[in-house]
């Protein structure tokens, strides 16, 4: 009797059970059915704030490389700005420069001037550094200066008494011309048969030339006055 009532009891409990499992199973269904469409749409508004922040990205991405382009062209514009700057300042002397190039030592007559003959011959005169300096530039001579005074395109070469006028400082013998250059092309230049220096040898006058490896000439800081010139407009207007 215990036994068929435990039985029973079993029975009972097992059926509340399975009527249990089958509810949740039911509820679990219905929710997992509820829950896809809910899942699909979250997952769909996620992909497409994706999508939206990928494009905004590449679009960024391709701005940032217009500018880094822009950039580029800029500083490369810049830099040959600043170079042709250079050249130019280099050109008018403005500015300290170095290199390769000759010095051409020059002085006066050591020999005894006789009776009758011409004591202007004896002299370095401010012609003389005028035409080597001549000779120089059309050796390819990229930068000059006599006795340390840097030679520009406004610079004078005058005589001033028992001196020598460059650019309003008095200088006197003896002369030291260095420039810039090809070495071997200046020697050249300089030693030509029927050229200025070989003309002063043969007067008496001491004359040296020697290639130097490096030479350094300073910037030339006197005023430069322009009054008159004014930049052209007559390019502009042809273009």
């Amino acid at each position: 009797m215990k036994n068929k009532s435990a039985q029973i009891s079993i029975a009972l409990v097992c059926l509340v059970m399975g009527v249990l499992l089958a509810i949740q199973f039911k509820a679990t269904e219905n929710y997992q059915t509820d829950l896809i469409p809910e899942r699909i749409d979250e997952l769909t508004q996620k992909l497409n704030t994706v999508t939206q922040q990928r494009d905004a990205l590449e679009e960024e991405v391709l701005s940032l490389r217009d500018k880094l382009i822009n950039v580029r062209e800029t500083d490369k514009a810049m830099k040959d700005l600043q170079d042709e700057l250079q050249k130019v300042q280099m050109a008018a002397g403005t500015i300290p420069v170095e290199g390769p190039g000759v010095a051409v030592s020059l002085d006066d007559s050591t020999i005894s001037i006789q009776p009758g003959d011409n004591a202007n011959y004896s002299i370095i005169h401010d012609t003389d550094l005028l035409i080597l300096v001549n000779e120089l530039k059309a050796s390819g001579a990229e930068a000059i200066a006599i006795n340390g005074e840097r030679i520009t395109a406004m610079s004078e070469i005058r005589c001033a008494g028992t001196l020598i006028l460059v650019n309003w400082t008095k200088i006197g013998p003896p002369f030291v011309i260095e420039a810039i250059g090809d070495p071997d092309m200046l020697q050249s230049g300089l030693m030509l048969n029927g050229g200025h220096l070989n003309t002063l040898k043969f007067l008496g006058l001491q004359t040296s030339v020697q290639k130097m490896e490096n030479i350094k000439l300073q910037a030339y800081s006197g005023p430069m006055k322009i009054t008159y010139a004014i930049p052209s407009q007559y390019q502009e207007k042809a273009e």
